[in-house]
């Protein structure tokens, strides 16, 4: 598994040790821990809300530049396999959440989007720099976190998260 991912992803592995742990972080191989998701339309979910299928977290900010140079491919991706094979959320950290919610629109993102603007989402993903995406299995467990923005769409980034979720994703 370690392989394909050390390839598409050798800043995550290099981060690991660049990037210093968040107050309350959840590692790798943990469980995350039940939270209280306030979406742009109104509607709380929690976490366990999305168990039973692996589960693609991306923590970004409408004024961060790589966020928005990656947000295209999660929203093909969350197209192509979001709800059938795993799902992707994404959490905006902006203070602003108005100014969150009209990137969202403009951008006609349609993957679930929660706010954080309290900061307890993003310490406890480990998001102390962004674009964060972490990989989650079934279960609620850190399978993985990539710092910095990727094509999530590309056929390396599809082949890393087939191997992360142990799914096969039809091309």
């Amino acid at each position: 598994m370690r392989a394909i991912l050390q390839v598409v992803f050798l800043a995550a592995a290099i981060s690991a040790t660049a990037f210093a742990s968040t107050p309350g972080e959840v590692e790798i191989g943990s469980y995350l821990r039940e939270a209280n998701l306030h979406g742009f339309s109104g509607q709380t979910k929690k976490f366990s809300d999305f168990k039973g299928k692996p589960l693609i977290i991306n923590v970004w900010a409408s004024w961060c530049g790589p966020c928005r140079a990656e947000m295209g491919s999660l929203q093909r991706l969350a197209r192509r396999y979001g709800r059938r094979q795993f799902n992707v959320i994404g959490i905006s950290t902006d203070d602003d959440g108005n100014a969150a919610a009209a990137y969202i629109k403009k951008s006609k993102i349609t993957f679930e989007n929660f706010l954080d603007s309290k900061v307890f989402l993003e310490n406890m993903l480990g998001a102390n720099t962004i674009p964060l995406t972490v990989l989650v299995d079934e279960q609620g467990r850190v399978l993985e976190k990539v710092h910095g923005a990727y094509q999530w769409d590309s056929p390396e980034a599809l082949d890393a998260i087939s191997e992360t979720f142990h799914i096969k994703l039809k091309r």
